[in-house]
């Protein structure tokens, strides 16, 4: 890149152990895409959006590029205000509904813990803001930060509870909800949109960033896993009022808050058919593994009107070693997929990307033969939470070009016209 051109990228940010951020005098900021540095343009940046986060990655030094050589530097002290300090770097979270497209650009290797589960994606600063690579896949005012305001959620939660009686479910959401700040269930007790029905406690994979549970030796896990079995009687309760008051309503089996809700099909299968006697109104959608296609039938066939599959890979390889299933395996995963469709459910794939590996040729090409094969209605571009150490260093190696996360939008369109990308949820009935 020419010295021009990196002139005009925001300048490194980077922090002290204490979190304080600073920007560097003159090194310029950096981006990776898997463990190598991957070309930045002032034409992948965009202002940080306003409810995104920012974090400093202690143990991890932070690279920038000299603007007069177009070298990368890592960066190990700075003075600042006389005081020589040691320097980490810093790392955005995007706020929801945009793609990142570079890494934060640091050494890893050096670091002796696992990074907490987020999106870590690179950041600058220039002209008194920060900047940060990606895009915007997709707005809806339904997800948007600012329509969610705790003042109005307390009330409404103790109003919810008086109408409608406290519940071990509703218990469980409530705390959901004000404690892990959880949108979907907020918008139980707001009686609007989305709203979860989490029923599993246990699940079939050992997911490397699984939300809910984590080994001792990882981070923690962002969410606590439900601890019991709800009743039948109680999900329908909760979810037939749901869909009878609220617009553009949903309710979802499947949450960050619980292991794989396959695992509990027959109750799922059972609450649907009891729900759909109830009411016709709203959608009701399972966020799932997709791990036994049976299972799946079986609840379509008792009024299931969306699915949502999650991978990260259209690879078997990449799949299994982010996922590590038990009893189930790529295929069944894949003929979930093609079955939903034959069963005429609005089929989605939860789809967790990662840039320098979900960018790969192989891997576009892997994922375009799957959209064509299985006649994929939408493809959630979900951007992985996961330390990138971690999960550069289990992903088999795969030797293809990485292209860029806009290049791999802009083919996926091409190629599958048919295809919609997003980010959300959506109501489909």
């Amino acid at each position: 890149m020419a010295a021009k051109d990196l002139e005009n990228l925001p300048f490194l940010l980077f922090s002290d152990s204490r979190g304080r951020l600073f920007d560097h005098p003159r090194l310029r900021m950096a981006g990776f895409s898997g463990n190598a540095p991957f070309p930045l343009n002032k034409e992948d940046l965009i202002p940080l959006p306003e409810f995104s986060k920012i974090f400093f990655l202690p143990e991890c030094r932070p690279i920038g590029v000299d603007p007069d050589t177009g070298e990368y530097v890592t960066v190990r002290e700075a003075e600042i205000e006389g005081d020589v300090i040691e320097c980490f770097g810093a790392a955005a979270f995007l706020e929801p509904g945009f793609v990142r497209t570079h890494l934060p650009a640091a050494e890893y290797r050096g670091k002796t813990f696992t990074l907490p589960m987020w999106g870590y994606t690179a950041v600058g600063y220039l002209d008194g803001q920060y900047w940060a690579p990606g895009f915007q896949i997709e707005y809806n005012p339904r997800w948007d930060p600012r329509n969610y305001d705790d003042k109005k959620l307390v009330p409404a939660v103790r109003k919810f509870m008086q109408r409608s009686g406290n519940s071990p479910l509703a218990d469980h959401l409530a705390n959901c909800a004000t404690s892990n700040h959880c949108f979907a269930a907020k918008n139980l007790f707001l009686g609007r949109w989305e709203a979860p029905l989490p029923v599993s406690r246990r699940c079939n994979a050992r997911c490397l960033g699984c939300l809910s549970l984590q080994p001792g030796t990882s981070c923690a896990a962002s969410h606590h896993r439900i601890a019991f079995r709800p009743a039948k009687e109680e999900i329908v309760a909760l979810a037939v009022e749901h869909l009878d008051r609220a617009p553009e309503a949903i309710v979802s089996f499947g949450q960050g808050c619980e292991g794989e809700p396959l695992t509990e099909y027959r109750l799922i299968a059972e609450s649907i058919r009891e729900i759909r006697r109830q009411t016709s109104r709203g959608t009701i959608n399972l966020n799932t593994n997709g791990s036994f296609p049976e299972r799946i039938r079986a609840i379509a066939e008792h009024g299931l009107d969306s699915i949502r599959i999650s991978m990260n890979s259209a690879q078997p390889e990449l799949y299994r070693a982010y996922y590590r299933p038990r009893g189930y395996g790529f295929d069944d995963v894949v003929q979930s997929i093609s079955l939903s469709r034959e069963k005429n459910l609005y089929t989605m794939v939860n789809y967790l990307i990662f840039p320098g590996i979900t960018d790969q040729e192989m891997e576009i090409e892997s994922l375009i033969g799957l959209v064509r094969r299985t006649g994929l209605n939408f493809l959630h571009l979900k951007n992985l939470n996961i330390d990138p150490q971690l999960y550069i260093r289990r992903m088999p190696a795969n030797h293809t070009r990485a292209i860029g996360m806009k290049k791999m939008v802009e083919i996926l369109r091409r190629e599958c016209p048919g295809l919609e990308l997003g980010y959300f949820n959506k109501a489909v009935r």
